[in-house]
């Protein structure tokens, strides 16, 4: 088990090291540099190479990279161009709403998800499983953004139900904060719940078939007892790793969301960098993702010791 940790956890540190190694480069080879947008095209060449020479810019670029990495590591991320402040509380300070926000899109995603394809592979051919194809269906054709914008003309415009965008800040109360999340949650969480339900029927469906499953019936264990003492808990391992992945996307997916709904959050962050060509903040947020998506896809990882005994053996 430990020789187990101890491999998956190098794997993660030498990810996160070649996937920094490659954001760095990408960002250099972009044309222009910190200096140029600075400065603008106006600038003369002489001023130019000054500024240039005080960013480090003129330095080779495993040097520059290897400062960089050292900042990360020590939680100096470096300066934005655009606002001149740290990328770091620029992160921390957009995390407080995309982080919720994300979460609040998962709860809602599986809480959509899982019953309704369990109840679909427990009844397949019935009811539950023609609502929960087509539910699979339209979700995953509709994409959020659309799904955002109606919810705002319905709930907002409409009905005057719910704030139609912004972000009052937690310092206004849970709900308040919590109301103005909501929508965007919904809009984000149903391509991923139908998505998840197709996912959760499938693996409910291939359970269902096991020898230990056929076991507990002949044994004389009710239908309910069987699927929810049994085959769910065993078909857990794909519906954690979608349920993973789909954390993942939503924090880094939200952009579109959060600028239709005004939020200000790490996705609007990132798009706001890439149209200022803010290249300091462009990194650090692409860098933030990348290593959101491996630290959690570790996490996933480790939890399946928890779910199967099988793989603690092997371990």
């Amino acid at each position: 088990m430990i020789n187990l940790l101890a491999r998956r956890f190098a794997g993660l540190l030498l990810t996160l090291f070649i996937v920094s190694l490659l954001i760095f480069i990408v960002m250099d080879l972009l044309p222009g540099d910190a200096a140029s947008i600075m400065l603008g095209t106006s600038a003369s060449p002489e001023t130019l190479a000054v500024l240039r020479h005080d960013l480090g810019l003129d330095q080779p670029l495993i040097l520059r990279y290897g400062q960089w990495l050292a900042g990360v590591l020590s939680g100096d991320l470096g300066n934005s161009l655009t606002y001149g402040v740290p990328v770091a509380g620029l992160i921390v300070e957009r995390l407080a709403v995309t982080l919720p926000l994300a979460l609040m899109a998962v709860v809602l995603s599986v809480a959509m998800a899982l019953p309704l394809g369990v109840l679909a592979a427990a009844r397949r051919g019935g009811v539950f499983d023609i609502i929960a194809t087509l539910f699979s269906q339209i979700s995953i054709a509709v994409p959020a953004f659309w799904v955002a914008l109606l919810l705002s003309i319905l709930f907002s415009t409409m009905l005057g139900l719910m704030p139609a965008g912004g972000f009052p800040g937690w310092s206004a109360g849970l709900l308040p904060a919590l109301q103005a999340l909501l929508m965007p949650a919904v809009a984000l969480a149903m391509p991923q719940a139908g998505v998840l339900t197709r996912v959760t029927r499938s693996a409910v469906l291939e359970t269902l078939h096991e020898d230990f499953a056929r076991t507990a019936v002949a044994k004389g264990l009710s239908r309910n007892a069987v699927l929810w003492r049994h085959v769910v808990p065993n078909a857990l391992i794909p519906i954690l790793t979608m349920v993973g992945l789909q954390f993942t996307f939503l924090v880094a997916g939200a952009v579109l969301v959060e600028n239709v709904f005004n939020l200000p959050g790490l996705g609007r962050l990132a798009l706001q960098a890439l149209s200022q060509r803010d290249i300091v903040v462009m990194q650090d947020v692409v860098l933030f993702f990348a290593a959101m998506v491996i630290v959690v896809n570790f996490i996933v990882d480790l939890s399946y010791l928890a779910i199967d005994p099988r793989m603690r053996k092997v371990a």
